[in-house]
């Protein structure tokens, strides 16, 4: 018998919520990287390690037993003093460490934690489309209703329509998501367009959760913090990450800087996710916040000429491409290719020339608006890079 009250017939196991959310496209590509032996320019993550003492000050803090238990729940003490010295040399944004700074286990967790402690049933969250897709899944995840705006290929980049953004404010909406530098388009909003979305949630009474993991790769123009424009103090909650600066994306370490309410709200999401992570790796990463200006201007200074590496190449073999201003990724348009669909295309690359990329398409809501478009990450060796781009040289003459 059906019970009282139930429909007839098996309920799925999975949340509707996320029903729309199978195995990530990352998990897909990088499975047919290995199956073909191609050379994975998909998943943004570096193939070699970051610095040599950062390395051995996670190695001392394990053999020092500290970390190897549970660390405090906003984080051990010394990074999150770490973190607040961050923000005020770089931006002049003055933190407490014991109420402003919440350690998570990376950027996705600090998402996560914070779309599921600001966002109830029926709120709505603009994010600029394409979009990171654990943005769509973590909206889900607390009952928000996502509301993309689409960044649009205009002369050689990604733009805002600052227009489109308002109108797509309403009474339901209470959180603006935004990413800059933005994966996947490498676009980095400007002081002017960071001021107009400022401006917008002052005026409307809206929250901001912004990603910056990408902060220190900027290669042209520069990096702002919406958290420093006027009014947007106390409703901006900034996510940071050890991840993508120091080249160590498998300690999972990120953080949340935020007012005191903002992260005590955060944080009452938090505890119910990890916990606590990353113990040993958190000292270390308190270290590596502190290296001298001439390690990020390094890190920059390499992934800039990776970039202009594989752009050159791509270009070479045939695609549009979309030079980026920040981040791991290059964006493409392939129908100058004379292929109209980004999943097929990225599917046959393996077998036709031995490299993976990723179709932007996953990242959008409007499917058909980023079908064209195909990402590759350039966070590799040189000589990865180079071999990938004679690879694909292939493709102009076919």
């Amino acid at each position: 018998m059906t019970a009282p009250g139930r429909a007839p017939g098996p309920r799925p196991l999975l949340n509707r919520r996320l029903a729309e959310f199978g195995t990530t496209i990352f998990a897909e590509m990088s499975a047919l990287a290995v199956r073909t032996g191609s050379i994975n320019l998909g998943q943004g993550f570096p193939d070699t390690d970051g610095p040599e003492e950062v390395r051995e000050a996670a190695v001392r803090a394990l053999r020092d037993g500290r970390g190897n238990q549970y660390p405090p729940g906003p984080g051990v003490p010394e990074l999150r003093t770490a973190i607040a010295a961050h923000q005020r040399d770089r931006y002049g944004l003055g933190l407490d460490p014991d109420t402003e700074v919440l350690v998570t286990a990376g950027a996705t967790e600090a998402i996560a934690a914070s779309l599921l402690a600001l966002v109830e049933p029926g709120d709505e969250v603009i994010a600029l489309e394409p979009y990171y897709d654990s943005y769509a899944a973590c909206i889900a995840m607390a009952g928000g209703t996502r509301v993309p705006v689409t960044l649009r290929p205009r002369d050689g980049a990604y733009v805002l329509d600052l227009d489109e953004l308002r109108d797509a404010v309403t009474y339901r909406t209470r959180v603006i998501l935004l990413n800059t530098p933005h994966n996947p388009t490498g676009t980095v909003l400007t002081r002017a367009e960071l001021a107009a979305v400022a401006e917008l949630a002052v005026e409307r009474d809206l929250l901001v959760v912004t990603d910056e993991v990408y902060e220190h790769l900027v290669f042209d123009g520069e990096h702002t913090p919406i958290a420093t424009f006027p009014g947007m103090r106390e409703r901006t909650v900034t996510i940071g990450s050890a991840g993508k600066t120091f080249s160590f994306t498998g300690w999972k370490v990120g953080w949340v800087t935020a007012a005191a309410p903002l992260v005590t709200a955060v944080r009452s999401a938090k505890q119910f996710l990890t916990y606590v992570s990353s113990g040993p790796f958190q000292y270390a990463v308190a270290e590596a916040l502190a290296l001298p200006p001439a390690y990020f201007d390094g890190l920059r200074e390499d992934l800039r000429a990776k970039r202009d590496l594989l752009g050159s190449g791509l270009a070479a073999a045939g695609f549009e491409v979309y030079r980026p201003a920040g981040t791991y990724f290059v964006t493409t348009d392939i129908r100058p290719l004379g292929e109209p669909d980004g999943f097929a295309f990225c599917r046959a690359l393996p077998e036709r020339c031995g490299v993976v990329a990723i179709p932007n398409a996953v990242f959008y809501d409007h499917r058909e608006a980023g079908a064209p478009f195909v990402r590759f990450a350039f966070c590799k060796r040189v000589d990865v890079l180079e071999e990938a781009v004679s690879r694909l040289k292939g493709l102009a003459a076919t």
